[in-house]
């Protein structure tokens, strides 16, 4: 007897949970249960036709191939150095603040958001750069490891972010307004970042002593060191704003700004080599993801399974806010188990028609799902940035690290509220954009 096409969905949706949760990858396992998917639905033939020509279909898609653009300005600023002079800038700024190390800390981290794109490597790098300064100077460790844990998520939304192109290649929308979107909340987080950071200094001094006696003259020559992030910024924004190069144009050519500017600072061939060979690892990882999940949204589709979903979501008797509070919650509990891209990738397309049928923006969706993306970075069991600060700093214990993270966490649920009180903070800049 022939099953339900609605029913095979369910399954294939359950047991594609089973397998992540296994430990199968996230792409294996997608495009097994989507390619058996299509096959009972549809027949093996033409199930069989369809799965072989989604990745050539995708791969060819010009928007992809921003990707590998934002990737290479990351790793490049990575090896140039270019943390350490944010870093550097940063200290003598604003170390004046109570906790400014912690403050400088969060600062540089968007600084350095704004040429990676990376969380991850974010944590890595200030995890060395960033965490011996405010050990040195008497920081509380946990305090010291948490910010940093912290301070890498917001390269999840300060463009170049992988994660938003990520999103807008699956719900099709614009890379460009969803690019210029994250800045605002990005800048927003980190400025309530460091507003907790000093607020709890000023209680309680031990915490983060304040670092003085820096000259002006030595502040103002702080600042070269910063010219490749203002650098791509400056080229970033004003493309997409202006409209004169597309996201890829404007990566690119940020590419090739980082490369001279970090020839500049001293990068080395065999630097370059390092750099090359990352960016080329971690596309090809991105991609393999993008394929597989592709062929089970593909498999999704002819079940059925968005539409009745949607239909459902749109039926509940509750107010549209308590229904996206309560599928942000959702996506807070898998985010404890799975990766970023594989969550934003298996949600998505069933969560997308039901969001957008209840009548919110889907640039505003997009952010707020990031900014969800940057939560669960940071909350065990899984908090992939706590475990990259511990495995750099092994001596600063895994539970303080997520003990540091506490306050921060707190700061990123006031942040997602208000985005959600206040959406003009996400949608203002793009709508610049459009008009």
């Amino acid at each position: 007897m022939e099953m339900d096409p609605l029913m095979v969905g369910l399954i294939g949706m359950i047991a594609l949970i089973a397998m992540v949760f296994l430990g199968v990858r996230v792409y294996i396992a997608a495009t097994v249960v989507g390619m058996l998917g299509i096959v009972s639905i549809i027949g093996w033939s033409a199930g069989t036709g369809i799965v072989g020509t989604i990745p050539h279909s995708k791969s060819t898609l010009y928007s992809l191939s921003v990707l590998p653009m934002f990737i290479l300005i990351g790793y490049l600023a990575f090896h140039a150095g270019i943390t350490t002079a944010a870093f550097d800038a940063a200290k003598k700024w604003v170390g004046w603040l109570p906790g400014g190390l912690a403050v400088a800390t969060v600062f540089a981290a968007a600084g350095f958001a704004a040429v990676s794109g990376a969380s991850t490597a974010t944590a890595a790098v200030f995890s060395r750069v960033a965490i011996p300064e405010m050990l040195k100077n008497g920081y509380d460790r946990r305090l010291a490891a948490g910010v940093v844990a912290a301070g890498g998520t917001l390269a999840s939304l300060i463009p170049p972010s992988a994660i938003l192109v990520i999103y807008a290649i699956i719900v099709e929308e614009s890379v460009g307004a969803l690019l210029l979107a994250g800045f605002i909340p990005g800048v927003v987080s980190a400025l309530i970042y460091a507003a907790i950071i000093v607020g709890r200094a000023k209680v309680n001094p031990e915490l983060g002593p304040p670092v003085k006696g820096y000259t002006f003259g030595e502040k103002m020559k702080s600042l070269p060191g910063t010219l490749p992030i203002v650098a791509v910024i400056g080229i970033i924004f004003s493309a997409i704003y202006g409209g004169w190069a597309t996201p890829t144009e404007a990566g690119a050519l940020g590419a090739f700004v980082v490369l001279i500017l970090a020839f500049l600072h001293g990068m080395r061939t065999k630097q370059l080599k390092e750099a090359l060979f990352e960016t080329a690892k971690l596309t090809v990882m991105i991609f393999s993801i993008i394929w597989g999940v592709l062929v089970f949204v593909r498999f999704l589709g002819f079940s059925g399974l968005p539409e009745a979903f949607a239909e459902w979501i749109l039926g509940l008797p509750l107010p549209p806010t308590l229904i996206i509070i309560l599928i942000l919650c959702g996506y807070a509990i898998l985010g404890m188990f799975m990766d970023a891209i594989g969550m934003l990738l298996l949600t998505l397309p069933v969560v997308y028609p039901a969001v957008i049928g209840l009548g919110y923006d889907p640039i505003w969706f997009g952010i707020i799902v990031v900014k969800m993306v940057e939560i669960c970075l940071i909350t065990p069991p899984i908090g992939l940035n706590c475990y990259v600060v511990n495995g750099v700093r092994p001596d600063i214990p895994l539970q303080d690290v997520f003990r540091g993270i506490g306050p921060f966490f707190v700061a990123d649920v006031v942040t997602v509220g208000l985005f959600i009180a206040f959406p003009s903070l996400i949608l203002w800049l793009p709508q610049q954009m459009l008009n």
